[in-house]
């Protein structure tokens, strides 16, 4: 490749793309293609991929989750996979943590593929790309490899199945993805998922009176914890009925009181501020990423969560809103024929990311020796003697020019650190969710001769911390860890960060039984301990504490298989709703056969239902779903003799479909419309379908206390709730069809005013 002139060079994706027209696989190239384009990224770039990363870049192309140190160049590295399946001309994409970093990698990388002949864009939820429509959309999911967040991913993927028609679709069909930092996207964002609101419901004024209610309440005597779930004792229940003097809490009637109660406890319970949310200067609540503590901008929580947040904060309660299309990061990425990761901390999760995605994780060694040390965690009884250790060896390694990099677990944290370092006098930068917008500037000069930068464990995944002059010799960057960690994924991060390509470096934990990974567990001996009423030795605390954070680790893993088994029900409900809007979409319709059959069934619902109606049952079934005009046959007819009556209501059907296409003036205009009035009830049904799945979830959760599993019970609800659907939807083509006002206007446009 190297004697090739650059027009040679670049002249080879043509020859690639003839080769695989002639029946030559993507790994028949693999060679010749991953070569070129290493060539490419050492003329343009002036970067040569290590063989390690051509055996990263192998992996990926493979279906691998690749595991890869800190530092180690994954972005150069995802120039060689996302090249070589870009050929085949099908949807190309790689996935990062954050719009900064999807807008970064398209721009260093993107002169590489355009280089070699390839478009690339840059996909981001930003603003621009909002405004731009889908016409923009178009344009950036067309390009040959595509950049872009899971986010904004997947909030495209839902907004590209709500579109009025096939033109303003903007996504091509998926084929292979790269997802950066993948454990994270995979495993700690995959629980939450992702929602678009739409269609404003009635605002409850309950919120504030359930809030009040749940602070009244205590702990073991009215609700009980576990496995991130809670639930009222009989007790809690009692006291439920007589604080808001109703009968039953459970019976149908009080669902609204029921739910909202529910909602409170979970937010006062199960969220934790600076740790789940945060309340921003402008008094909003703003969720944050689990796994990176970074600000989730614009996205709230379903089903009323979020509004009962904000009564607990005493902020602005928002439109409460239905939702009104759903997917988790599980259902989306597993819609990929071709899915491949990339991270530093893949290895302790693989036999879930085994189970719940058929991924294999493969460790890439690294380019140079790692040279950094991991210093044994030092173990406290106390919070207070934790954080003064933790800053009195922060004050001993500045001293010595080093660069230290504090990574704490909440925002709360970081700032009860940044106080401490200002009493010991010592400049630092802090950054957390309340300012990530510099966290790409801080990232950069973390590594500088002095620098003391604190943050929680977003830490600027995806941007390296290059050491300054001299700093090498000094030592490289000191890590120093404040408490134990969720998982020890995180904790692995968090030490990455120091000892980058070979780069000398040290990190260390300090940790306490006040750490939240034990605290939350409320363990009585624990208590003993902290109050100085019993003596405990290090070796029992690390044991005590690496228990709980494996506990914590289990019922994480739980809680994400749950999350997948209830999102499966919604999986198999969306794809079918999705193919069939696709199929009207693309201008499939209902002939004349399927109308009559389905209002055969509707109307043989309606007879089984009302047993012999009389004439006023009659006329109102016609009404409401066959004719705004009646006539005096229906008033002749036995009321005994069903089939009669059956025939008389598919005559009406009949006459009511002649009418409407003799109003659109012919066969073709007739398909158009019932096409459009079919997309529409689709629409409108599935929306209220979602969003009763979002509200159902929360209610089965409480059904555990029953002895009852509750994704059974979910499951079991779903079901009837789609044949419900089904008939609902049945029920609303006909009317759409035989009730709508329609017209054509002068330029041939169709006009629908439905029922």
């Amino acid at each position: 490749m190297k004697r090739l002139s650059d027009e040679e060079l670049a002249h080879l994706t043509v020859e690639f793309r003839e080769r695989l027209h002639t029946g030559e696989s993507l790994d028949d190239l693999l060679p010749e293609a991953y070569a070129a384009i290493c060539e490419a990224d050492f003329r343009i770039l002036g970067k040569a991929p290590y063989d390690v990363q051509v055996l990263g870049g192998i992996a990926m192309h493979q279906g691998y989750l690749a595991e890869m140190n800190t530092g180690e160049g994954k972005t150069l590295m995802a120039t060689m996979p996302l090249y070589l399946n870009a050929l085949t001309g099908k949807s190309t994409i790689l996935v990062t943590a954050n719009g900064y970093l999807a807008e970064r990698d398209a721009e260093e990388m993107g002169p590489v593929y355009r280089f070699m002949g390839l478009t690339v864009a840059a996909g981001t939820q930003e603003e621009e790309e909002r405004s731009a429509g889908n016409e923009g959309k178009k344009e950036i999911y067309q390009a040959d490899i595509v950049y872009t967040t899971h986010g904004g991913l997947a909030f495209d993927y839902l907004f590209n199945n709500l579109v009025p028609s096939a033109e303003e679709r903007f996504m091509r069909e998926f084929y292979y993805v790269i997802i950066d930092e993948a454990d994270s996207v995979l495993l700690d964002a995959a629980r939450m998922p992702l929602v678009i609101a739409g269609a404003p419901r009635v605002q409850s004024n309950l919120y504030g009176m359930t809030d009040f209610f749940v602070t009244t309440l205590e702990e073991g005597r009215d609700y009980e914890t576990k496995e991130m779930a809670v639930w009222f004792t009989e007790e809690g229940i009692k006291y439920a009925e007589t604080f808001f003097q109703i009968d039953n809490f459970y019976s149908k009637e009080h669902f609204e009181i029921n739910r909202h109660v529910t909602l409170a406890l979970r937010a006062h319970v199960l969220f934790e501020k600076g740790k789940d949310y945060m309340v921003s200067e402008e008094g909003e609540v703003e969720l944050l990423d689990e796994g990176s503590g970074r600000m989730l901008k614009g996205v709230k929580l379903h089903g009323g969560q979020h509004q009962a947040l904000e009564a607990k904060e005493q902020a602005e309660i928002s439109r409460e809103t239905r939702s009104m299309a759903s997917i988790t990061y599980q259902s989306l990425f597993l819609m990929f024929p071709k899915m491949a990761g990339m991270s530093g901390t893949m290895s302790d999760a693989s036999y879930e990311l085994l189970d719940l995605y058929k991924k294999k994780v493969l460790i890439i060694p690294p380019n140079r020796p790692l040279q950094r040390k991991d210093l044994k965690d030092c173990f406290f009884v106390r919070a207070e003697e934790q954080y003064e250790a933790a800053i009195n060896e922060t004050v001993a390694i500045h001293k010595t020019g080093r660069p230290v990099l504090i990574v704490a677990t909440t925002i709360g944290q970081t700032e009860l650190v940044s106080k401490l370092l200002l009493e010991e006098s010592i400049p630092h930068c802090v950054l957390n969710a309340n300012n990530a917008f510099w966290e790409a500037e801080m990232i950069r000069e973390a590594g500088q001769m002095g620098a003391v930068t604190v943050s929680t464990s977003m830490a600027g995944r995806g941007t390296d911390i290059r050491l300054g002059e001299g700093v090498k010799e000094l030592g490289g960057l000191a890590v120093i860890g404040i408490g134990r960690m969720a998982n020890s994924r995180q904790e692995r991060q968090a030490r990455g960060r120091a000892g980058r390509q070979g780069d000398p470096g040290t990190s260390r934990f300090f940790v306490s039984l006040e750490d939240k990974i034990v605290a939350e567990k409320k363990l009585k001996q624990v208590k003993k301990y902290i109050e100085g009423k019993k003596r405990i030795s290090h070796r029992k605390i690390k044991r005590l504490i690496n228990r709980m954070q494996a506990l914590g680790e289990e019922q994480a893993v739980s809680g994400r298989k749950q999350a997948a088994a209830y999102d499966d029900v919604l999986k198999y409900q969306r794809e079918l709703m999705y193919a069939a809007r696709n199929h009207l979409l693309d201008g499939g319709t209902l002939p004349a056969s399927t109308i009559m059959r389905i209002a055969r069934e509707n109307i043989r619902s309606f007879l089984e239902e009302c047993k012999s109606p009389n004439v006023h049952q009659l006329n109102r079934y016609i009404l409401d779903n066959l004719s705004y005009r009646l006539d005096r046959e229906g008033e002749a007819l036995s009321q005994e003799d069903s089939a009669a009556v059956e025939l008389y209501l598919l005559n009406l059907v009949m006459k009511g479909l002649e009418e409407q296409k003799k109003k659109l003036g012919g066969k073709q205009e007739m398909n158009e419309f019932v096409r459009v009035a079919t997309l529409s009830t689709i629409d409108n049904i599935w929306v209220e379908q979602v969003d009763y799945l979002q509200q159902l979830q929360f209610a089965v959760s409480g059904r555990a206390t029953a002895q009852r599993n509750p994704v059974f019970e979910y499951q079991k609800e779903a079901l009837k709730s789609f044949r419900e659907m089904e008939r609902t939807a049945k029920k609303e083509i006909i009317r759409n069809i035989l009730l709508s006002d329609v017209f054509t206007d002068d330029k041939g446009k169709l006009h629908i005013l439905f029922p």
